[in-house]
């Protein structure tokens, strides 16, 4: 009996699946963690790249109708790939100016937001303000008179695909503010 304990207690061939077993969570935990990590940090990229794709497009137009910026929201899903910027997501575009004053001699008016238009199935509204409203620019970032500025911005929920048990959906936001090169585009045309 002695020399069966002996050999049991120095018997090491289980302790292998033993070790394998109490560490195989935090394996697949670290694993499933790197994919979100890496899903999220290409989510940001796209996002970041819908918002300056969308801000520039609209900027180059010298004129813009209502039917041109739907085709250019249109885009913005091959911009979004793989991800769905329609589904998950708003993309808001919107034009500010300075409007000139009623009458000669009459004081500057203050910036307004002349236009906006938004896609996307995500419930958000502009950071920058609404259609009409004072926009709220960023710090050095001015509107001078005659001066369009496009504002382009992007909300996006992001949703873990692998471990959303553990980790909460986030939204993401992202913008991107051009001049106009060729036109005003204080206005769209119908």
């Amino acid at each position: 009996m002695r020399t069966s304990l002996r050999r049991l207690s120095s018997d090491i061939r289980g302790s292998f699946l033993a070790e394998f077993a109490a560490a195989m969570p935090v394996l697949v935990l670290l694993f499933l963690g790197g994919i979100e990590v890496s899903r999220f940090a290409l989510l940001n990229q796209k996002m970041d790249r819908v918002a300056t794709a969308m801000g520039d497009l609209v900027a180059q137009a010298e004129t813009l109708s209502e039917t041109e910026l739907n085709q250019l929201f249109l885009a913005v899903n091959h911009v979004a790939s793989p991800f769905d910027i329609m589904g998950n997501g708003t993309v808001i575009v919107s034009s500010m100016s300075i409007p000139p004053p009623a009458r000669v001699g009459d004081p500057p008016n203050p910036p307004k937001i002349t236009w906006q238009r938004k896609t996307g199935s995500l419930i958000a509204s502009s950071q920058i303000g609404a259609q009409g409203a004072r926009p709220t620019l960023p710090a050095g970032l001015t509107l001078a008179d005659k001066q369009t500025i496009i504002a382009a911005e992007v909300y996006y929920e992001f949703r873990p695909m692998l471990i959303s048990a553990l980790v909460p959906g986030q939204e993401i936001y992202h913008r991107a503010f051009f001049r106009p090169r060729l036109g005003a585009l204080t206005a769209l045309s119908p």
